[in-house]
C-alpha cells in the first residue's frame, strides 16, 4: 500500500492543510485514511484534507511526502483525479 501526501502549505479554516491520496484506489486511501483517525469528512473528490498537527502522524504511518505537483500527476495518471466541477 502506498499512499502519498503534499506538505502542509494550504491555508483553510485558520490553519494549513495537506492532501493523502492514494495512486491505487480509493479504497486503499479510505483505509489508510481511518487507520491514522481521518473523519470520513475530510474526503473531498479524491483526497483527504489533512490539518498541519496531523502530516507527522502521516508520514510517520507510511504515506510518501511528495510535491503539491506530483499530488497531481499521480492522481491524474491513477485514472483518481476528480477536479471541482466535474460529475461523479
Amino acid at each position: 500500500m502506498t499512499v502519498y501526501i503534499d506538505p502542509p502549505t494550504w491555508p483553510g479554516h485558520g490553519r494549513m492543510w495537506s492532501h493523502l491520496i492514494s495512486d491505487v484506489s480509493f479504497a486503499e486511501l479510505h483505509a489508510f485514511a481511518q487507520s491514522i483517525g481521518c473523519p470520513a469528512t475530510a474526503f473531498e473528490r479524491d483526497h483527504y484534507d489533512v490539518p498541519s498537527h496531523r502530516y507527522g502522524d502521516a508520514v510517520a504511518a507510511g504515506a510518501v511526502q511528495v510535491s503539491s505537483r506530483e499530488v497531481v500527476g499521480l492522481l491524474t495518471r491513477a485514472g483518481l483525479r476528480r477536479p471541482k466541477g466535474r460529475a461523479i
